[in-house]
């Protein structure tokens, strides 16, 4: 009985491989739109910005019924509509940051979209853009009422403000939106960040006027600590080259300076 031998086979590697092929980074368009989308999704979201019209126009109305008729003029209307939107504008952006921790929604979206500093970067964009656009809009909805005034008293509009003015109003609400979305990154809580924005906007500015009373060196240099003290005039007067340098400085230490370190966290920590 003989046996007989096999020779084995010769192993052929495959000459196709299975590898998938990464997939391509999404682009910053789609997010930013897709950011926008979420801050008008939410009922609260809508009715936030739904409020900047209405603030306008009550605003207007209330100025054309309790002011004297013969003294409105647009600069009048811009300052009604002014106080409101200083107030909106900067819950817009904490809420534009905070909101995906509140309604924990932010593992999803990091999932989605891994790199974190597109999506903040989106955030912040639309945050600022709305801010001009809400500005526009009351800068409107404010010379409707110019208009319906002069009719009224059958004069000529009386339209007094300039273009720079205008220009510095924008300029400090969107400031007042900066502060607000670093605050929103410093405390990813809605309640918190809300809370913290008015204390800075309208408890340290009384806290800094009793210590300009009391000490002299504070009333003279608090310009140069004190946001509020630069930015509020940005609202009323042509800044001074120092007045801008103190806008300057005053904006990097408490807006600037926020926003990196709510950033840095952001970034550096584990979202659940």
């Amino acid at each position: 009985m003989t046996a007989t031998t096999l020779a084995p086979r010769d192993v052929v590697a495959p000459s196709r491989t299975d590898v998938r092929p990464a997939p391509s980074r999404i682009p910053f368009r789609r997010v930013l739109n897709v950011e926008l989308r979420k801050m008008f999704d939410t009922r609260s979201g809508f009715w936030l910005m739904a409020s900047i019209v209405i603030a306008s126009v009550i605003a207007t109305a209330l100025t054309i019924i309790l002011g004297d008729r013969e003294d409105l003029t647009f600069d009048s209307f811009a300052a009604a509509v002014g106080s409101p939107m200083s107030i909106l504008l900067p819950i817009i952006g904490v809420l534009a940051v905070t909101s995906e921790w509140s309604q924990r929604t932010a593992l999803t979206t990091f999932t989605l979209v891994p790199h974190r500093r597109t999506v903040l970067g989106a955030k912040l964009l639309n945050t600022l853009v709305i801010g001009a656009i809400s500005m526009l809009v009351a800068l409107g909805v404010g010379a409707l009422g110019n208009l319906v005034t002069s009719a009224i008293n059958g004069t000529d509009p009386v339209w007094d403000i300039a273009f720079s003015t205008f220009a510095q109003i924008v300029l400090a609400n969107e400031l007042g939106m900066l502060l607000g979305f670093a605050l929103g990154l410093l405390f990813r809580n809605s309640p918190a960040a809300i809370v913290g924005y008015f204390v800075v906007n309208l408890v340290l500015p009384g806290l800094s006027g009793a210590l300009g009373a009391a000490q002299e060196w504070w009333a003279d240099n608090a310009g140069w600590f004190d946001l509020n003290q630069t930015r509020f005039l940005l609202f009323d007067t042509t800044l001074t080259g120092q007045e801008w340098a103190q806008l300057g400085l005053t904006s990097l230490l408490w807006i600037a300076l926020p926003l990196a370190i709510g950033l840095r966290l952001v970034l550096r920590s584990e979202v659940k």
